[in-house]
């Protein structure tokens, strides 16, 4: 599966549900808010984008580390 989102393109990533003890998993965790070329997607947006899991974890471990 294409992800329709560019992984360049995000900024000011906020996720929420991370447990570091379930690392490198992080089975809980989400994205709550994020901006995307220049604006802040909407709550559904944010939806695809979580079902997004391999970009979810990408953004994830460019967020933790």
């Amino acid at each position: 599966m294409t992800s329709k989102f560019d992984y360049k393109l995000f900024t000011d990533v906020t996720f929420e549900g991370v447990d570091h003890r379930d690392h490198p998993d992080y089975c809980n965790a989400f994205i709550a808010s994020a901006e995307y070329d220049g604006r802040y997607l909407s709550d559904e947006e944010l939806d695809e984008l979580n079902e997004d899991t391999d970009l979810l974890y990408e953004l994830l471990i460019d967020n933790l580390y």
